[in-house]
């Protein structure tokens, strides 16, 4: 059950990262707040779209997704139900897959890095540590 709250947790302070970077892309907020790095460089590179939306509005959906996951695998009803650890393990470990890509290019291609998304990144791995450890835990050790 811990996992599932640190999911809930974590997945919702990713949501609010990635609210604030789609609100920049889509023209809401006119510039970003960057301290270190070139968050600008990254945003407004051609890779920050995909499939006609910014890859923020993506990240933003999949931590509302896990988000509710999580939140409803707390639920007495799907406490116990093997299916909701699995559907957060499945979709955190495709988010660490491409939120690794996304580094690549940050790296390697567009040779800026986004604050922002260092952060998202840290957020989307401790995301996918919790669901590991959600798998790891049976369901009547998560009562309670």
């Amino acid at each position: 059950m811990r996992a599932r709250q640190a999911t809930a947790l974590l997945a919702l302070a990713g949501a609010f990262v990635a609210l604030y970077l789609t609100l920049y892309k889509v023209g809401v907020i006119g510039t970003l707040a960057c301290s270190v790095g070139e968050c600008e460089t990254v945003n407004t590179s051609r890779y920050a779209i995909l499939l006609g939306l910014p890859v923020a509005a993506w990240g933003l959906g999949s931590y509302l997704v896990l988000f509710a996951l999580a939140t409803l695998g707390q639920s007495e009803r799907f406490e116990r139900n093997v299916m909701i650890p699995r559907a957060i393990a499945a979709l955190a470990t495709w988010n660490l897959l491409f939120t690794g890509y996304l580094t690549y290019l940050e790296l390697d291609v567009i040779h800026a890095i986004c604050v922002w998304c260092v952060t998202s990144a840290a957020i989307t791995l401790a995301v996918f540590i919790a669901s590991i450890i959600g798998l790891r835990v049976r369901p009547q050790q998560q009562a309670g």
